[in-house]
């Protein structure tokens, strides 16, 4: 899952530091609201809070939170990260608190932000407005495609906040490096069903049914060719293409039962 950040950090096992913002207000009482995540190193922020402020706040308190995140945002980038992360701790109000930091140790500071986030915010999860469903892709290339209502999700993962959702939208982790490294290897990534308009040149999530288990799902760049008819254009060819040129590219069989274009690619959430 992607999150707000200040400045980039390199990549690779480094120390971090995180703390739990925290607020009690009258009617709701306390509620874990977010995640700061601190790589002293580079003097870099990662804020990461929740939006469903109506679930911990009246409608006035909830408005003011909303702008928290865009508020950390800025100060960080006026203070430095420490900084801000010191002054939050001597200042902040009984309303909004900053717990103790603790010490982490870091690979991917988004990936452990996102993993801080999950063990300690209890968002809850609004459908498609914050939160979409995570299938397995045997069910994402089957009965969900025809019987969306009657399948349950395995479960329902929170979205950066500058992805629109829709109902069309789910999340299914993809294996392999075809991909890489637009898509890394193991990466729950959002696609979107009933693709409308031109599939050419889009990433397309694709089922293969002569090869069996996880083996048949794989992402490609569809590619269309045309040649010009005296009928106009007429598609001669479509093209499964991998990014990474160490795997193979391959053309769409004309079989429509062999092949099986399931979804569109929208993007790598974690």
């Amino acid at each position: 899952m992607s999150a707000r950040v200040i400045s980039f950090s390199s990549f690779g096992p480094k120390p971090g530091e995180y703390s739990l913002l925290t607020c009690d207000l009258p009617g709701h009482g306390p509620e874990t609201i977010g995640v700061l995540l601190l790589d002293p190193a580079s003097d870099t922020l990662y804020v990461r809070l929740r939006r469903d402020w109506e679930a911990v706040a009246s409608d006035e308190d909830a408005e003011v939170l909303s702008e928290l995140e865009d508020d950390l945002v800025i100060e960080s980038r006026k203070e430095g990260a420490a900084a801000l992360l010191s002054h939050l701790e001597d200042m902040m109000s009984c309303s909004v608190r900053v717990s103790d930091r603790e010490a982490v140790t870091v690979r991917n500071f988004e990936h452990t932000l996102a993993d801080l986030y999950r063990e300690h915010v209890p968002a809850r999860v609004l459908r498609f407005r914050t939160h979409l469903p995570r299938y397995s892709l045997a069910v994402a290339a089957g009965p969900f495609l025809t019987n969306p209502e009657d399948i349950q999700a395995e479960e329902w993962l929170e979205t950066p906040p500058d992805l629109r959702l829709d109902e069309d939208m789910f999340v299914a982790r993809i294996q392999g490096h075809s991909m890489e490294p637009r898509i890394p290897d193991g990466s729950l990534c959002v696609f979107r069903r009933n693709v409308v308009g031109s599939r050419n040149g889009r990433l397309v999530l694709v089922r293969n049914s002569e090869l069996a288990d996880d083996n048949q799902y794989t992402v490609k760049r569809y590619k269309s060719e045309k040649q010009i008819t005296d009928e106009g254009f007429l598609q001669s060819r479509i093209r499964l293409e991998s990014l990474n040129p160490a795997y193979p590219s391959w053309d769409l069989d004309e079989d429509p039962d062999k092949y099986q274009i399931i979804a569109e690619f929208v993007r790598v959430l974690e």
